[in-house]
Parts: C-alpha cells; sequence; structure tokens
C-alpha cells in the first residue's frame, strides 16, 4: 500500500498523490474478461476511495458473490435457473428473518481502509477478518491525523461512561481543537527528529544516526492515519455493521460503517435491504418483554415495578416501543 503525504492543516477529504491516482486510474482501465458473476453498481466505484472523515478513506478492492450466490448457496442449486427477483427477495428476507447464516458467509469483500489509529483500535476488536495493516516497522507513517469539526467535540456523558455529552462551544471547542493539532503537530515533529528521516527514506542530518522506526513512532498520537486491508465474508459484515452503524456506536466509526453500508446496497441489494428490515430497523425482544407487549396488546396497564425489570431495561424496551 502506498501511503500518501500531506500538510495536516488540509482538511478537505483524502487526497491522493498523482501517483496513487494513476495507480487507481490503471486499474479501472483495465478489461479482465470473466465468466464469474459480477455486480455492476459495485465495478462503477470499483478501486475508487470513498472519503470518510477528514483523510480517511474506504476502498472496494475485491469481491465475490452477489445476492443470487446466497440464495444458490440456500438452495444448493448449480445456477439462477428461471426464478424471479421476487423469490430470492423472499428467500433472502426469510434466512435474515430466520438467522440462517451460512449462505452469506458464501459471499466475501476486500476492502483497503484509511483510519485513525483510535478508531482501528475498535475496528479490530472484530475477529471475523483477515487484516494486514500498514507497516510503521517497515515504513514512516504519513503526517496526517484525524481532528474533529467542532460539532463532534463533547464532553463525556454523565450517564454513559463510553459515551458523548454536549457538544462544547464557543472558546472551549476553539481551545480543544487548537490542543489536539498543536500536540499532534508536536508528535510527529519529535518522530521525524528521533527517526531522522524524511518520509522519502532521506536522512536529515548526516552527522547523526536516527532511532529505529519501531521505536520511534511510540509517541504518535492515536489520531494518526494507519492503513489496511479487511477482508471478510456477507455475514460478518453485517454484523460489524449492525454494531458499529447503530447510534450509539462512537461517531467515527460509525462514519465507516454508513459508507460501507452504501457499499452493501450496491453489492447485495437484496441482503442490503433484508439487513435494514430486519436488522438495522428491527428489534430484539427478550421473553420477559415479549410478555410485556402481549400484556399491554391485551389492554393491561403494566409498570416495570409490577415486571420486576431493570430501570435501564425498562427504558430500552420503552424506547423500541416508542413510549419512552
Amino acid at each position: 500500500m502506498t501511503a500518501t503525504t500531506r500538510p495536516s492543516g488540509e482538511t478537505s477529504g483524502m487526497m491522493l498523490t498523482e501517483t496513487q491516482r494513476a495507480e487507481i486510474e490503471e486499474m479501472r482501465a483495465a478489461s479482465r474478461p470473466t465468466l464469474r458473476p459480477s455486480v455492476p453498481a459495485l465495478e462503477e466505484i470499483l478501486y475508487e476511495p470513498l472519503p470518510v472523515l477528514d483523510h480517511g478513506f474506504v476502498r472496494v478492492i475485491d469481491y465475490m458473490g452477489d445476492d443470487a450466490a446466497i440464495v444458490q448457496a440456500a438452495r444448493v442449486s448449480y445456477g439462477r435457473g428461471t426464478k424471479q427477483v421476487r423469490d430470492d427477495a423472499g428467500l433472502i428476507n426469510y434466512l435474515m428473518r430466520n438467522w440462517h447464516t451460512s449462505p452469506f458467509e458464501m459471499c466475501e469483500i476486500k476492502l483497503h481502509v484509511k483510519l485513525p489509529i483510535f478508531v482501528a483500535r475498535q475496528w479490530i476488536r472484530h475477529r471475523t477478518a483477515n487484516v494486514n495493516e500498514y507497516s510503521a516497522r517497515y515504513s514512516i507513517l504519513d503526517r496526517e491525523f484525524y481532528v474533529p469539526e467542532p460539532e463532534q467535540l463533547a464532553a463525556q456523558s454523565t450517564t454513559n461512561r463510553q459515551g458523548r455529552g454536549d457538544a462544547l462551544a464557543g472558546a472551549e471547542a476553539g481551545r480543544v481543537l487548537e490542543m489536539l493539532r498543536s500536540d499532534a503537530e508536536h508528535a510527529y515533529a519529535s518522530y521525524q527528529e528521533l527517526l531522522n528521516e524524511t518520509t522519502d527514506g532521506e536522512r536529515i542530518d548526516q552527522s547523526r544516526q536516527g532511532l529505529a522506526r519501531e521505536l520511534a513512532r511510540m509517541n504518535l498520537t492515536l489520531s494518526y492515519y494507519t492503513q489496511w486491508y479487511w477482508k471478510t465474508d456477507l455475514h460478518n459484515l453485517m454484523h460489524f455493521l449492525r454494531l458499529r452503524a447503530d447510534s450509539h456506536a462512537q461517531y467515527e466509526i460509525r462514519a465507516y460503517a454508513e459508507v460501507m453500508i452504501h457499499v452493501l446496497e450496491r453489492w447485495t441489494p437484496l441482503a442490503a435491504a433484508a439487513f435494514r428490515n430486519y436488522r438495522l430497523g428491527g428489534a430484539q425482544l427478550s421473553e420477559q418483554g415479549l410478555e410485556i407487549v402481549r400484556r399491554m396488546l391485551a389492554g393491561e396497564q403494566v409498570s416495570r415495578q409490577d415486571v420486576g425489570m431493570s430501570a435501564g431495561e425498562w427504558r430500552e424496551l420503552m424506547a423500541t416501543l416508542g413510549r419512552a
């Protein structure tokens, strides 16, 4: 993977070098006749970087399978036959509704992702993919770091230990932004000083040795960008998206998840529609929760104390039912 170098003050989105753009155009111009099923809507964006945050992106590098592959695997059939699209949609909905996961595992996708290190540390907790990350032991990291938009600067939530509360405003927001920028800039200046090396591998001061790259990286902040190739199957991709596209997920990883949902909709539109309906837009009830709903439908007045449900679970159930 080729890294970009750009002054950190440029925040117009991810910028590619001329070499990188030429590589992408060359790949997109190449014709590769194949008997394998392909998806025209996904082919349209193949290799193209889809911007995320200030310097990040997601690129589709390769994929295998489509909606028909899910259906084929479920039926263990030899081809498309004379089925109608509505038949495929009905079967995919059934599979999604009843948590039949293995047919979705027949489709795979490989992404190239550029993301802040602290987002990568969240992302890697999903241990259901093959990952190859840019090596800062071998190469020099770019001078690119994530700075949130002012509206994303928020205080610690008073009700959620891993969430955000009210947004900062005015002078306080400006002070925090300046601190984030200056700390990251200072960390990179020290990184280059320790390396005694430019991003092109040239020695800065010919009279001294630099520190090993694997040690020099230690003081960089978690806001700096890394890159990786991430390959997973459709079932595990949707599991990732169900958690990370949720409104409770951290904004920065949610931004990546939302871009990836658009990729999913291009790749397997029938599966994506079922996913939105049954996973993103649906809800799962406990046995106790289902009994409460039945009693409410029967006209009973049910309180949390009546059923002995915890306050947190009761709030979640009432929010799900639109009674919060």
